[in-house]
């Protein structure tokens, strides 16, 4: 993928126009207090609103997944955003209603608005085409107050939601200075890359990792592949080293994960210990003591070694996902010491997703990884060679723009 397949913001006059930037503030949220833990992602679409001199600014972002803690109002991100930005950010509670509207209507040169969180619009939980992207409500609604469409959600590329697809279909529409660092610097990374490659994974999206750990496989990016939260306690159970069920609609996972392991025998590490709390404390256990396999919130000491001494010894390195709730103390041992084995070893490092970029922050070793992403899923697909769909919206939209067919 070429920088040159699609506009960016400087092919454009944006002075007196009026913008829709598809960001992506997705931030993590304390699953206590319900506060924003990090700005990181905000942060980094600062640089894209800051660069939309003279604009009327109207930012649109999705928070967390329906009957997740994490499924919030933006409110919070638009103090954030206000606060690096230096100026007040209008927020709107409100997507393509008659509120947002008038709200969009009313915007003077230079200033930013904050449409409610997308994903309280029913259609933006569903993928489509980008011809039926382009029909529903929230784009038919706003698509006639905006001027151009600015795709800056690196984290979201790998969903063909109507924000992502939809406006590119009816608006001239251009990368994010977020989406082409992004794109720049994993091509230059990659051109660097070399065997063995080792995958580690974790994290809570166990049906974006299922689909990336054959697409990695496949294309010849994961000969390693170790395997921690949600996830690996899937894999455990379908390896038979768990006997006891898994929570929710996790166990519906199991017959497809033990298809992968037969599938590619020899490519999996799994965890040998866990830890869990008891009496407020960090208690570490081996997975054949696991009794409830909800209680488990990081790898333990003997899984943490193991899967260290792998990764310093790998040509390259991917890690997605936080091994365990990194974010409650006394768990974060996992999360920092994998990082660390990352970020100290000679292979090329690629550490993808907020919540590993706010410990690599935390622990003072950000500048020692070769790259950072703010995406999770989307690099992953992007790594093993997948389609992108707000890449391929960028490049129909560029060719619309020069005169080619789309």
């Amino acid at each position: 993928m070429s920088i040159v397949d699609f506009l960016t913001i400087d092919d454009f006059d944006v002075s007196g126009k009026t913008v829709f930037v598809r960001a992506d503030l997705n931030t993590p949220i304390d699953p206590e207090t319900g506060r924003l833990l990090e700005l990181h992602r905000i942060r980094e679409s600062s640089f894209t609103v800051r660069h939309l001199n003279g604009a009327r600014i109207v930012l649109g972002s999705h928070q967390g997944r329906v009957g997740r803690y994490d499924y919030v109002s933006l409110s919070m991100h638009a103090e954030a955003l206000s606060e690096v930005l230096g100026k007040r950010v209008k927020f709107v509670e409100d997507v393509f209603g008659e509120a947002s509207r008038a709200a969009i209507r009313s915007l003077e040169p230079g200033e930013v608005l904050l449409l409610e969180n997308l994903r309280f619009a029913a259609e933006e939980n569903f993928e489509y085409s980008p011809q039926e992207a382009a029909k529903t409500h929230i784009v038919r609604r706003l698509a006639p107050l905006f001027d151009i469409c600015v795709l800056d959600a690196f984290p979201t590329a790998h969903r063909a939601h109507p924000s992502i697809v939809g406006f590119a279909e009816v608006l001239p529409t251009c990368a994010g200075y977020l989406v082409a660092r992004e794109l720049k610097s994993l091509n230059r990374v990659m051109m660097t890359s070399k065997a063995p490659y080792t995958a580690v994974l974790g994290g809570s999206k166990v049906s974006d990792r299922l689909e990336a750990i054959t697409a990695l496989i496949q294309n010849g990016r994961a000969d390693n592949v170790l395997l921690t939260g949600l996830i690996g306690l899937v894999f455990l159970r379908a390896a038979g080293a768990l006997k006891k069920p898994l929570l929710g609609d996790l166990e519906k996972y199991v017959p497809k994960a033990q298809s992968i392991l037969h599938e590619y025998r020899g490519k999996f590490s799994l965890p040998e210990d866990v830890a869990i709390e008891k009496d407020g404390e960090r208690v570490e256990i081996p997975v054949s003591s696991i009794e409830d396999p909800g209680k488990v919130l990081d790898i333990g000491e003997q899984t943490i070694r193991k899967y260290s001494k792998i990764i310093k010894s790998s040509g390259t390195i991917f890690i997605s996902g936080p091994p365990g709730m990194f974010e409650k103390k006394g768990f974060e041992r996992g999360t920092d010491e994998l990082l660390l084995a990352a970020a100290g070893s000679l292979g090329t490092s690629i550490v993808s997703g907020g919540h590993l970029s706010a410990a690599l922050e935390r622990l003072g070793v950000k500048d020692w990884v070769d790259h950072v992403s703010t995406a999770g899923g989307a690099l992953v697909m992007f790594l093993a060679g997948q389609r992108l769909p707000l890449i391929e919206a960028l490049m129909r939209s560029a060719k619309r723009h020069r005169g080619g067919s789309a």
